[in-house]
């Protein structure tokens, strides 16, 4: 690991010994960034549960939430862009990087030691050039991944249990209906938090992962409003490889040795037809103003176009508003270099053979 500032440094006392016990134990090179966040966890463990007293018990019951926008879609498919585009509207509240990070302690140490802890924030996400800045709007997934043991990103701290926390993160596979309603018990908590913590925005959370969890988000958000993004699946791929592959080295807490690009590949590969299938299904009955899907594409080359297009078909205020933000931030792209992972010949065929559908589906041949 490059940093001893492991992820789980915000990680509750229950939630890490759990992951600690269950997972294989650790590598001792990875002992100090383990050792770290144990310590950090108990430090934090008198705040922490206060806050978390405070909020399930007072706060949590008056906290009204309005119904928040998902952007969804598979990894590397734009998300994060078009995040970071959309939250520059004074209009959407987002989880910030110190909120990811430190989740049982938002409205408390966070707020605190902000000024300290932004020191420690990462100059950018390790696996492309995207800025991390105290302002970045964040996805919600290593904030759950450390309030509950059910994360797919648990795969990449314990990569010798990676295929079996990918399943069960991406698609509770084997999951009981308790721990189903663990999860949303406290993506709720969380998202009433930030609610909070951004003084009632409208919440704008992005994250892959949701891209196969519509009609579970619309049980607990029934009026949620999503937007799908997608993009070249030959591109996807190579780049969803690379962030797998990539951020491996900055998270994993015991070897991953055993765990091959090819199992990584496959893993890729069987992963996408289902989630994209599941955001098919659960939002064919959604109200028109309640979805839409843009193509990265079309948003990196007429980015204005798109936003107006969500914009008006999601019936969002204050575009006029929220423009000249928009317009100030695609400016300060020019120059910005994205990384590019041409697929070869093999790559072109393992995604022809498995992803088909979705290349005729979105005319991407």
């Amino acid at each position: 690991m490059s940093s001893l500032f492991h992820p789980l440094c915000g990680s509750n006392l229950s939630t890490l010994l759990r992951l600690f016990l269950t997972n294989g134990g650790i590598d001792r090179p990875n002992l100090a960034p383990a050792t770290l966040a144990m310590a950090v966890t108990l430090a934090r463990l008198p705040f922490s549960t206060l806050e978390r007293i405070l909020i399930t018990g007072f706060y949590e019951r008056g906290v009204q939430v309005k119904a928040p926008i998902f952007i969804v879609g598979y990894w590397r498919s734009g998300t994060t862009h078009l995040h970071n585009l959309l939250g520059q509207s004074e209009h959407f509240g987002y989880i910030s990087p110190l909120a990811v990070g430190l989740p049982w302690d938002i409205l408390g140490i966070v707020r605190l030691f902000q000024p300290l802890l932004e020191l420690a924030l990462p100059s950018d996400r390790h696996v492309d050039n995207v800025a991390v800045t105290p302002d970045s709007p964040q996805e919600d997934s290593i904030a759950l991944a450390s309030m509950i043991p059910l994360s797919y990103y648990h795969g990449l701290y314990f990569p010798q249990r990676f295929q079996y926390h990918f399943q069960r993160g991406v698609f509770f596979q084997g999951c009981s209906e308790g721990e189903i309603a663990t999860w949303q018990r406290w993506h709720t908590h969380l998202l009433k938090k930030v609610s909070i913590h951004q003084r009632g925005k409208q919440l704008l959370i992005k994250n892959p992962v949701y891209t196969a969890h519509i009609a579970k988000l619309r049980a607990i958000w029934p009026d949620a409003k999503f937007i799908h993004i997608y993009r070249n699946p030959y591109l996807v791929f190579p780049s969803t490889r690379h962030f797998f592959t990539r951020i491996l080295p900055e998270l994993a807490l015991q070897s991953y040795d055993n765990l091959s690009t090819d199992e990584i590949e496959q893993v890729i590969l069987k992963s996408y037809p289902p989630m994209i299938n599941s955001l098919l299904r659960d939002s064919a009955d959604l109200p028109a103003d309640s979805f839409v899907e843009i193509r990265f594409e079309d948003l990196e080359k007429t980015p204005l176009e798109q936003i107006e297009k969500i914009y008006g078909q999601l019936q969002l205020p204050d575009l006029k508003i929220a423009m000249p933000r928009f317009e100030k931030y695609i400016a300060s792209l020019q120059g910005y270099k994205k990384n590019n992972y041409p697929p070869d010949a093999k790559a072109i065929e393992l995604v022809e053979s498995h992803w088909l559908p979705f290349i005729q589906r979105w005319n991407y041949f």
